[in-house]
């Protein structure tokens, strides 16, 4: 159960999506003055708000899902080959602009936009005790959307002053990568100005958080001596690395010693909406990745075998490297291991691998109501040894690498690994850093970084199968998007 509830009822009171064609799908009706007069009069009332401006970060669910599929992480899977379309699309590289993935994605980021952005409309109507760090949340989370729009689709429409209205249709024009970067790195300079270093309630937004966003952001803009003093931050904080890698993934595990911030999800008000499942409070990724009609006692509940693992990614972990065994799940292997558990599964999944996604995999007892809908297991968006990786990048690609520095943030994760220093990196240079890009890989696999570090560090033309140069960096913009709101589209589609 999490310490930070989404509230459903909230969404009453923003403009939410209700498939009006026009910009980013928002209705029309220009009732928000109303609102804001009848609704934002105490304290306690901006906090329910900004409780609601998290809420769409639960239904990026597919978006952790699409950066492992779009690279050599993973495949589809699914069903046949018509199921999870969308997933198939990008796993095959032949998206095009209506994938409804993509599509879910941009609208869902842009309520969150939205969302933000009425808040700041009202900033100045009450003054009330932790103002400031309330709005660094919204400005954290305001950055957090823009971020997952600027590195799936580059330059998007970008505001920020208001809430999008009945008369805004049409007037917004893509911004530039560099001026939503821009704007990305001002609103998380203000979270980190007024945020708390802690915060009491699990699940919110920390100063630390924002530092190692903001570090995250400045390294994909190759900005690596700034990058470096800002992931320094959150280095020296009150993190470290679990024991026991297994731990972090596991229920006991939420937003523990090792988590900088993570994507909440409950099931505290059981969602049954098969019209739109993705946006409840349960994590559907998790129901994604189960073995396809799973029978037995095992502790895994089934689910429809998608995003599966590649014998790629199974492969290329070194013998004595305990991250194997918890990213990936070899189902025959287990079922021969275990047989008073009576393992069968009847079906197959597409594009088999063997393999299954071990580290978000359904189990029993952590879903409730509608069970497909509302696993409660959080998306651990920034982790410790993701920010050490991060830092040993940033420092052995600043102006004056200090490689040192880099060597040993890379091995305090490699150490955890294996259980030993035999396994240590003594490489400098260019050597260091893919032996940095190549860690990135076995440590966040099945995280959701794979395809979008393939990227920026110029790799994914040799890495993954189908990419083609100058088109597939950047997905294609919603077709409704080019055609409502007359926005450019992307190279290629």
């Amino acid at each position: 159960m999490k310490n930070i509830k989404i509230i459903t009822g909230i969404t009453a009171l923003f403009l939410v999506s209700t498939g009006c064609e026009k910009f980013v799908d928002y209705d029309p009706q220009e009732d928000y003055q109303i609102t804001a007069n009848d609704y934002l009069k105490t304290a306690d009332d901006y906090q329910k708000m900004a409780v609601g401006v998290y809420t769409p970060l639960q239904w990026l669910y597919a978006n952790p899902v699409i950066g492992d599929v779009a690279s050599d992480n993973s495949v589809a899977g699914g069903e046949n080959a018509t199921d999870v379309l969308g997933l198939q699309q990008i796993d095959d590289y032949t998206t095009n602009s209506n994938n409804s993935y993509l599509t879910e994605a941009w609208k869902s980021c842009y309520e969150g936009i939205n969302r933000a952005n009425y808040l700041h409309e009202n900033k100045d109507k009450l003054n009330f005790v932790g103002k400031d760090a309330l709005y660094g949340e919204v400005y954290f989370l305001r950055a957090y959307y823009y971020f997952e729009l600027v590195r799936m689709f580059g330059g998007v429409p970008l505001f920020v002053d208001k809430r999008l209205s009945a008369t805004d249709s049409r007037q917004f024009e893509r911004a530039s990568i560099d001026q939503v970067y821009e704007r990305i790195e001002l609103d998380l300079g203000v979270a980190i100005g007024s945020l708390p270093p802690i915060n009491a309630q699990k699940g919110r937004v920390t100063r630390y958080a924002a530092q190692a966003l903001l570090g995250k952001v400045l390294l994909y803009q190759e900005k690596f001596d700034a990058a470096a003093a800002m992931l320094e931050n959150v280095v020296d904080g009150p993190f470290n690395l679990v024991t026991d890698y297994a731990d972090i993934f596991l229920e006991s595990g939420e937003n523990g010693p090792e988590s900088v911030f993570e994507i909440q999800y409950s099931n505290i008000s059981p969602f049954y909406d098969w019209s739109n499942p993705g946006r409840g409070q349960g994590n559907l990724a998790v129901q994604m990745c189960g073995v396809r009609n799973l029978e037995g006692t095992s502790p895994y509940e089934k689910g429809w075998s998608a995003n599966l693992p590649t014998e790629d990614l199974a492969d290329v972990f070194e013998a004595g490297d305990h991250r194997r065994e918890v990213t990936v799940l070899d189902i025959e292997a287990y079922k021969e291991a275990n047989p008073s558990m009576n393992i069968k599964y009847l079906v197959a999944p597409y594009k088999n691998t063997g393999f299954y996604n071990q580290k978000y995999h359904p189990r029993k007892g952590q879903t409730s109501g509608q069970v497909e809908l509302n696993y409660t297991n959080n998306y651990r968006t920034i982790r410790y040894a993701d920010v050490l990786l991060m830092a040993a990048e940033a420092n052995n690609r600043a102006t004056s690498p200090n490689a040192d520095k880099a060597k040993e943030y890379l091995n305090m994760v490699r150490q955890r690994a294996f259980g030993d220093e035999l396994h240590d990196i003594t490489s400098s240079g260019p050597t260091l850093t893919q032996a940095i890009w190549d860690e990135r890989r076995l440590e966040l696999a099945m995280e959701g970084d794979r395809f979008f570090d393939l990227v920026r560090t110029k790799q994914a033309n040799s890495k993954i199968a189908g990419f083609v140069s100058n088109k597939n960096e950047l997905f294609p913009i919603p077709q409704q998007e080019v055609d409502i709101s007359g926005l450019t589209q992307n190279a290629g589609y």
